[in-house]
C-alpha cells in the first residue's frame, strides 16, 4: 500500500515515517506539508521551508507543499490539502492513503478521516493510542534528536522554546503537560533520527513572541 504522509517537520511525523518504514504492507512515497505562504515556514511549527526540504532530502522522500494563508480557515486549510492530494494522486496513481502523527486526540483525528474521505482518501494513524511517556522515551532511545521550536506560553514557560527534546526537558516538564505535546503545548524540529541518512547541521536564531502568545525559536541551516 503506497502512503502519503503528513510532514511538519516535527518528531510525531518523523518517527511516523519511522515506523511506517518497519512495515511490509506499506510504502511512504512522499511527505506532504503545509507552509504559510506569507511567511515560507511550517504552518504550525513555524519551521523554514528550507529545513523541511533538507528533512525531506534526508529520509530520501519528495516533498509536496500546499500553501496556506496566515490566516487560514478550516474551507482554506481544506482546498489546499485537496489540491495537494489531487496533484499526489495524479503522480502516484493509485494513491489513496494518507498517514498521519497523531497521537490521542480522537477528534482531530476524526476530522481527518471525515475530511479525506470526501475526496476518496482514507486514513492511517500509526502512532495512534500509544502512551506517549513511553513513547518520547523510545524516540530519545532511537536516535531521534529534536529541539522545541514552538511553545504555547498558556501552557508552558516560554523559557522551554528552543530546548533539545531529551530526558532532561522531559523529567522538567509540569503536571498535567503531555511528553509529546500532544496537546499543543509544544512543537518540535527534527534534526536526526533513523528516518534520516544523516543528521542535519541547523543553526539555532533568536525566539520570538507571536499572538502574545506562541513563542517561536528559529532554527536554520548551518552553512557547510
Amino acid at each position: 500500500m503506497q502512503v502519503l504522509l503528513a510532514w511538519s517537520g516535527g518528531k510525531d511525523a518523523a518517527w511516523a515515517l519511522h515506523v511506517l518504514r518497519q512495515r511490509d504492507d506499506v510504502q511512504v512515497v512522499g511527505l506532504l506539508t503545509t507552509v504559510t505562504i506569507e511567511y515560507r515556514r511550517a504552518s504550525m511549527q513555524g519551521i523554514r521551508v528550507e529545513v523541511l526540504r533538507a528533512q525531506a532530502a534526508a529520509a530520501g522522500l519528495p516533498l509536496l507543499e500546499a500553501g496556506i494563508p496566515a490566516r487560514c480557515g478550516n474551507d482554506d486549510y481544506d482546498a489546499a490539502m485537496a489540491g495537494a492530494l489531487a496533484r499526489a494522486a495524479s503522480r502516484w496513481p493509485g494513491l489513496r492513503t494518507a498517514a498521519f502523527g497523531d497521537l490521542f486526540l480522537a477528534d482531530i483525528r476524526a476530522y481527518r478521516a471525515q475530511r479525506l474521505a470526501a475526496v476518496g482518501w482514507e486514513l492511517l494513524t500509526p502512532l495512534f493510542d500509544a502512551d506517549t511517556a513511553a513513547l518520547a522515551r523510545q524516540m530519545r532511545a532511537g536516535g531521534l534528536r529534536a529541539h522545541l521550536c514552538c511553545v504555547d506560553t498558556r501552557q508552558l514557560d516560554a523559557r522551554m522554546a528552543g530546548r533539545v527534546f531529551d530526558e532532561s526537558l522531559l523529567r522538567e516538564l509540569p503536571a498535567g503537560i503531555d511528553p509529546c505535546g500532544e496537546n499543543g503545548e509544544f512543537h518540535t524540529c527534527v534534526s536526526a533520527g533513523p528516518m534520516f541518512a544523516a543528521p542535519l547541521r541547523l543553526r539555532q536564531g533568536e525566539t520570538i513572541l507571536r499572538d502574545d502568545r506562541f513563542a517561536y525559536t528559529d532554527f536554520s541551516l548551518a552553512p557547510l
